[in-house]
């Protein structure tokens, strides 16, 4: 999430003079571009590895950032996210030669056995993951955000580009998501295998280009993120969670065109890495400020390389997929750098490795192979493929160059994964590594199966059997902690099985992970024929009734349709009555907040087979004594797992 040291503008005098600052570091970076500054004739790669702590008991995420932190204060190497459910490790710098990815792939391997280690003091432990399965809109509450001054603000900055105004998220793959949230931290749902490639200053145009290029194919081969909030969405679901998450635009009779501050870019770059920074300077407002100590400009005129403070601070507020860097070498030289922040975290350690090796490899191949990538694709395909690539993961159709259409498992098979082991001999990696990581893309992609296709086969798996989603998300996400801890690769996964879960504490569940939400509903004027149809149609046994905004206004039941129908037997003379003349009018509610203990209590107390759950007045959902006997089922059913096993 970028520098922590920042602020927001108390007036409009330091909003001038950081603007001023701002300016100066464009200055300075564009005077260090023409001379000659930049550190040359080395490529190193780096990354951070982004993960969700949970609960092992509930596997659920579990707010404990901030006390591991604490714990772990002389391990500089982890660091907090913006929720106190999310951790980051970062991973030494590396010269890219010999057998550096596998030792890359050593220390992640030993960080995270530390790591888990002092987890195992709170009960909890991570998950490599692009969004938890089991994590629900309640869990992005800015009650959860890290207690640091920088998230809030950029929270906050965020909200007043939005006017205050509610966020939403539209996303339609199977399944659909579209709602609200009052805060930006939706955003939190993403954690992401970030991975750096130092670049020459003189090659950073045709280089950059070309990572736009090969984003779309390193979102297909890595996909992790099919299920938001129970629903399977797209392939990779973090690019739109993320793009509509920050998305402070609104809608206007207009035409004008508006960009997100997470974007895929508008067109190529054509002269330097000054074509991003100053279009994201000139479409962007700067958002937070900084107390900057340098004086950019005077350090150039003295010889020395400034650290271009305040372009690192706007930087971290616009988020381009491929995003461009600038930093200091130990030896106290500048160089230039672009982050890929397009591909999900896990779903194994060797799996992120291979991702990795794969796009580094492609990016060597390619600018080898081509001098200028303009010449050969459209940038309104990139775009396309992007959004493919997004949705769809290993079955997505790319047009490629020459306006070819191809799937993707074709083009890595037959050109990309060639492309990425010439790249990767020219920077003389050992063999053993190119083998064992290409050769994980390569069984991946014959497979047909990545992190994405495994958890949305397993998900309709499990739901054939009749099992509860939040049960079936329970075990995807014990699945894959599972499985990760062994370090086999996503494609000799056996899908996930509702046995394997022996341990199941639904009763710790709110009403919202429990409730029905596909829910049939009447209005007041309709007749009692119309419920007692749907109601036989349905096999349900309560209707709730609302009003055309959405609001409850009562409960209709089989017992009084039922004693209605008995009435109208013994007189048909009777007048026809409508669902307002026997509904119940104030029928007892409950909150989605609260829990389904809470439920149970209320349903047993009042011995009522059915409660409508509302937020204010309308109707969300509703929980029946049918499902209260599902989750019965279920535990008895586990055990029986737990004697046998």
């Amino acid at each position: 999430m970028g520098t922590q040291s920042v602020s927001s503008f108390i007036d409009k005098e330091q909003r001038q003079k950081f603007i001023r600052s701002l300016l100066n570091d464009i200055r300075s970076l564009e005077y260090m571009l023409d001379h000659d500054w930049f550190e040359s004739g080395i490529t190193r790669f780096g990354a951070e590895l982004e993960m969700v702590l949970v609960d092992k008991k509930t596997l659920k995420p579990t707010n404990i950032a901030m006390d591991v932190i604490e714990k772990m204060a002389k391990h500089k190497w982890v660091e907090t996210e913006i929720a106190q459910f999310n951790l980051e490790i970062n991973l030494t710098p590396r010269e890219m030669k010999a057998n550096q990815f596998s030792l890359m792939e050593k220390e992640i391997q030993s960080r995270l056995r530390i790591l888990d280690k002092e987890l195992t003091k709170f009960d909890s432990t991570y998950i490599l993951t692009g969004i938890l399965p089991t994590l629900q809109k309640y869990h992005l509450g800015m009650d959860n955000l890290t207690p640091k001054k920088r998230y809030f603000m950029l929270m906050e900055a965020l909200k007043q580009l939005r006017l205050n105004k509610d966020f939403e998220l539209k996303i339609f793959g199977i399944d659909e998501l579209f709602v609200k949230h009052d805060s930006p931290f939706l955003e939190a749902a993403n954690t992401s295998w970030q991975v750096h490639l130092q670049v020459e200053a003189a090659d950073y145009v045709n280089t950059y280009n070309v990572a736009q290029l090969l984003a779309s194919p390193a979102i297909s081969v890595a996909a992790n993120s099919p299920i938001v909030f129970g629903k399977r969405l797209w392939h990779e679901s973090r690019i739109a969670m993320f793009e509509q998450a920050l998305d402070t635009r609104s809608t206007h009779e207009h035409m004008r065109e508006q960009s997100t501050r997470v974007s895929f870019g508008r067109d190529w770059i054509d002269e330097s890495i000054l074509d991003v920074y100053k279009e994201d300077i000139a479409r962007f407002k700067v958002l937070l400020s900084s107390e900057v100590e340098e004086d950019s400009w005077d350090l150039i005129l003295k010889g020395k390389t400034p650290k271009l403070e305040s372009l690192l601070v706007h930087n971290g507020t616009v988020y381009r997929w491929n995003r461009p860097q600038f930093g200091i070498s130990p030896n106290g030289k500048p160089h230039l750098r672009i982050e890929n922040r397009v591909m999900a975290a896990g779903p194994t350690v060797p799996d992120q490795m291979a991702n990795a090796v794969f796009w580094l490899g492609m990016m060597k191949g390619m600018c080898a192979q081509y001098d200028d990538i303009r010449k050969k694709i459209d940038f309104s395909d990139l775009r396309d493929n992007f959004g493919r690539a997004a949705r769809f993961g290993l079955e997505a159709e790319f047009t490629w160059f020459k306006g070819k259409k191809i799937h993707v498992t074709e083009l890595i098979k037959k050109e990309l994964l060639p492309l990425a082991k010439e790249g990767l001999k020219s920077c003389n990696i050992n063999s053993e590594d190119i083998d064992r990581y290409l050769g994980i893309i390569r069984d991946r992609v014959n497979k047909k199966t990545n992190g994405a296709i495994w958890m949305l086969q397993s998900f309709s798996q499990i739901r054939k059997g009749g099992v509860s989603k939040d049960e079936t998300l329970s075990v995807l996400t014990h699945s894959i902690m599972k499985n990760q801890k062994t370090n086999t690769p996503v494609h000799k996964w056996k899908k996930a099985d509702i046995k394997d879960l022996i341990e199941y504490q639904p009763l710790q569940l709110k009403v919202s992970e429990f409730m029905q939400t596909d829910v049939f509903t009447v209005e007041k004027d309709d007749i009692i024929e119309l419920v007692g149809e749907l109601m036989d149609w349905r096999k349900i046994r309560y209707m709730p009734v609302e009003d055309k905004k959405g609001n409850l206004e009562g409960l209709v039941t089989s017992r009084l349709i039922s004693r209605e129908l008995l009435k109208i037997i013994r007189d048909p003379k009777s007048k026809p009555a409508t669902v307002g003349d026997i509904m119940i009018t104030k029928p007892i509610t409950i909150h989605h907040d609260a829990s389904i203990m809470d439920a149970m209590k209320l349903m047993r107390k009042n011995k009522i087979g059915a409660l409508p759950v509302v937020q204010k007045k309308a109707l969300v959902g509703v929980i029946t004594e049918t499902d209260f006997l599902q989750i019965t089922s279920s535990l008895l059913e586990r055990l029986h797992y737990k004697k046998k096993a």
